[in-house]
């Protein structure tokens, strides 16, 4: 099965004004990211993922990963001078998905995250 999609996460960020307005009723942000153009932002419910398109970035693309689709996901940490980046990939109903980060981000944070929302 081939990736959907593939990111890169760099930095812990505020959660971004657009993302906090779709909140559904119950649904709080935990964590957002900023990628090279865009952000992740893993919350009680769901993944949420915001790609700015084109020159401006004005036009903004959403996907939202609900965690009940999850069937399968892994996590390798960053260890040593040449590994830069820990990787968690998902399998999901969708297809796969597989989020790179920095090693300055805690993977088991993100890992535990998943957990308690899937099991």
């Amino acid at each position: 099965m081939n990736n959907i999609l593939e990111v890169t996460l760099l930095n812990e960020i505020t959660v971004p004004e657009d993302i906090e307005n779709m909140l559904v009723n119950g649904e709080e942000a935990v964590k957002s990211y900023k990628t090279f153009r865009d952000s992740v932002t893993f919350t009680t419910k769901r993944i949420i993922l915001r790609d700015s398109q084109g020159v401006t970035g004005k036009k903004v693309e959403l996907y939202s990963i609900s965690y009940n689709i999850i069937n399968m996901w892994s996590s390798e940490n960053a260890r040593g001078m040449f590994d830069m980046n820990a990787e968690l990939e998902l399998w999901t109903r969708a297809g796969q998905f597989k989020i790179k980060l920095d090693k300055k981000i805690d993977i088991r944070e993100i890992d535990m995250l998943i957990a308690n929302a899937t099991l």
